[in-house]
């Protein structure tokens, strides 16, 4: 894990870049928002392996984000964040926090949007 750090690009003093292609597949920068010492908290943090993993991800738009308060999660470092195309992309149930039970719940459904106009606070 240490050969990540030494790859990540110091950017300013609290925003720091993992290259797009630094592991194979990753299609997007990673940005980590953290202060130097956060950066060097540990060694062994496997957290920007985790946002290098979401950088791989099909679809995804721009970046690979964590925010400062990262750490490992499940799938996605807790705290990252990333967006992804409509029609090539994914949901992630690790991007949405269902190792913390935050009650985000992911359901796949044939209905459209056009189905449900005007009745999705029923729903």
């Amino acid at each position: 894990m240490a050969d990540i750090y030494g790859r990540m690009k110091k950017i300013d003093d609290y925003k720091w870049m993992i290259p797009a292609g630094t592991v194979p597949g990753m299609k997007v920068p990673g940005i980590i928002f953290a202060s130097e010492e956060l950066i060097g908290r540990s060694p062994d943090d496997q957290s920007p392996s985790q946002v290098m993993n979401v950088a791989c991800l099909p679809g995804i738009q721009k970046y690979s984000l964590a925010m400062p308060d990262y750490h490992w999660g499940y799938g996605f470092p807790i705290g990252g964040v990333a967006a992804f195309d409509l029609d090539t992309g994914v949901i992630s149930p690790g991007g949405v926090g269902s190792d913390i039970n935050c009650g985000v719940r992911l359901l796949k459904t044939a209905i459209n949007a056009e189905d449900i106009k005007g009745g999705t606070e029923k729903l």
